[in-house]
């Protein structure tokens, strides 16, 4: 006798079970890559224990896809739709899974675990796409280029955060390095015959805070000093840094750019300094959220008993490759509160949340919400029309693919 196949309702349901059925084998495997944390494109042992769990539940797994060693792909199913779920698990430096990446790998893996039985009742595929480098190179940008998502119909993650919201505010974002190259000398005997590389850096950094009130709104621009010279007692002949430029928009990113290197080029032709910059390759676009795939996603999510806030700019994100992702397909990058208000990403505090028992109850309904959306859109394809209607036409206008 031919298996009945499931209402939707039911298929939820079983969806849910699922993430409840695997949820000790999950939350084990969020805390050991949040007590390993790795940093970008180093995320070896993150990137070995997701792709062993998902081969162990049937997942067809490509590694090093776009070339970066520790990214992968892998895949349940066939034909289309084709539905992404998106895996992040690299770490900070010296405050390791601030932003609670251990979480966002795991809940991508159990939610593709959990929509199996959708692709059995409807047919299509999910695929899980390990992402390395988020935090500050942009590792998604990469695999875009690379063309490792050509064929995804919507892309989906989800972040930890201090809020359950839908709607996420990223800015379109790129990295500058900068260094001051001046001449050492004796800094109390003969200081006339040094340049000071880090005078130079000094009077760059000034320049950049009076430039902070002469631009638009939701711009930022900060940075840190990285080498400052040797000692005391010589005026340093080199001097780095590294900074982050951030604006709505691609295109007054371009602007910003511009005014942000006048400060240092200014500060070069004030000290007798020689300059040299680079700016990243990749550059974080913004954020262009699909309304009618948040929508289905904030359903589910409030069917687990976790109020969805709506958008509120008052509480910026910053920035994420996912912003690229969503220029090219339709994306959604929703936020699951784990954390009080007070409590900051990027901080040690949040890194101990990510991996308390309200971590772990974000990761589960993270994991369970993603492939209740999941279920939608390989069950209702005029869900998905909706879903891409609504992105045709909808890009910031910048080259991100």
């Amino acid at each position: 006798m031919a298996k009945r196949a499931l209402a939707k309702a039911e298929l939820k349901t079983e969806v849910s079970n699922q993430v409840e059925h695997h949820s000790g084998g999950l939350i084990e495997l969020s805390l050991k890559i949040h007590a390993n944390p790795e940093l970008g494109f180093k995320e070896k042992k993150a990137s070995t224990w997701l792709t062993d769990c998902l081969k162990k539940n049937g997942f067809r797994v490509e590694k090093g896809v776009g070339s970066l060693p520790t990214a992968f792909k892998a895949v349940y199913g066939s034909g289309q739709p084709v539905i992404g779920l998106f895996a992040e698990y690299d770490a900070l430096p010296e405050v390791g899974h601030a932003c609670g990446h251990n979480i966002i790998g795991v809940s991508a893996v159990g939610a593709g675990v959990a929509s199996k039985c959708a692709v059995h009742n409807y047919g299509g595929t999910v695929v899980v796409f390990g992402t390395p480098a988020e935090e500050l190179f942009g590792g998604k940008d990469m695999m875009l280029k690379a063309g490792v998502f050509e064929g995804v119909d919507a892309a989906m993650i989800v972040h930890p955060g201090r809020r359950n919201m839908t709607i996420t505010e990223a800015l379109a974002c790129i990295g500058l390095e900068v260094e001051f190259f001046g001449k050492a000398a004796h800094a109390a005997a003969y200081p006339e015959q040094g340049i000071n590389a880090l005078e130079a850096m000094i009077l760059a950094f000034n320049a950049v805070n009076s430039l902070r009130q002469h631009v638009k709104d939701r711009c930022r621009v900060h940075g840190i000093i990285t080498h400052g010279g040797a000692a005391a007692n010589i005026v340093p002949a080199y001097a780095a840094a590294t900074l982050l430029v951030r604006a709505p928009d691609n295109a007054y990113l371009d602007e910003l750019k511009q005014k942000v290197l006048n400060c240092f080029t200014g500060a070069a032709q004030a000290t007798g300094t020689r300059l040299e910059h680079k700016w990243a390759e990749a550059v974080y676009a913004p954020m262009n959220n699909n309304l009618f795939l948040a929508e289905l996603f904030s359903r589910n999510l409030e069917s687990l008993g976790r109020r969805v806030e709506p958008f509120d700019a008052r509480f910026g994100f910053g920035s994420t490759d996912m912003g690229n992702v969503s220029q090219v397909l339709p994306t959604i990058h929703p936020t699951v509160a784990i954390a009080p208000p007070g409590v900051l990403l990027h901080s040690a505090d949040f890194a101990a949340t990510a991996a308390s028992e309200a971590g772990h109850k974000g990761l589960l309904d993270a994991a369970t919400a993603l492939a209740m959306t999941v279920t939608d859109l390989l069950s209702e394809p005029e869900l998905l029309a909706r879903v891409k209607e609504e992105f045709a036409g909808s890009r910031d206008k910048g080259d991100y693919s």
